[in-house]
C-alpha cells in the first residue's frame, strides 16, 4: 500500500491509502474516490485539466511510473515541459514531476500530489 497525500492551498491536506500496482488505480479515480476536488474534464488525457505536481515523501527515487504518450503531448502543450526535458527524462529513465492525474498510475510508494 500507498499513502498519497494530495495538497492544495484552498483545501486541507488529505492522505488515502491507494492499492499500488492495480494498474487501474489512477490518481485522478483515487482523487475522486475519496472526494478530492482535484480538475479534470476528458479523463482520457486529453484536454490537460487534470495536471498535478507530483514528487516522492520519502525521497528514495523516482516517483511512477514514466510519462505516457498522451502526457508528453498534453504537457508539452501546456508549457509544463519542453521537448528536451522530455529527451532527458527518457535519457535519464526518470519520470517526470508533472503528471496528468488521469494517466498516472500509483506506485508503491508514498507521493505527495499537488493540485
Amino acid at each position: 500500500m500507498a499513502l498519497v497525500t494530495f495538497s492544495n492551498p484552498d483545501y486541507k491536506d488529505k492522505t488515502v491509502y491507494a492499492v499500488a500496482g492495480s494498474h487501474t488505480e489512477t490518481l485522478l479515480k483515487l482523487a475522486k474516490e475519496n472526494k478530492v476536488p482535484v480538475q479534470f474534464d476528458c479523463q482520457d488525457g486529453e484536454c490537460g485539466h487534470c495536471v498535478v505536481k507530483v514528487s516522492s515523501v520519502d525521497k528514495k527515487g523516482p516517483m511512477g511510473y514514466h510519462l505516457t504518450e498522451k502526457e508528453q503531448n498534453v504537457l508539452k502543450e501546456l508549457g509544463k515541459l519542453t521537448q528536451e526535458q522530455i529527451d532527458k527524462l527518457h535519457l535519464d529513465d526518470m519520470p517526470s514531476e508533472w503528471r496528468l492525474a488521469c494517466q498516472m498510475i500509483v506506485r508503491d510508494e508514498d507521493i505527495l500530489v499537488e493540485y
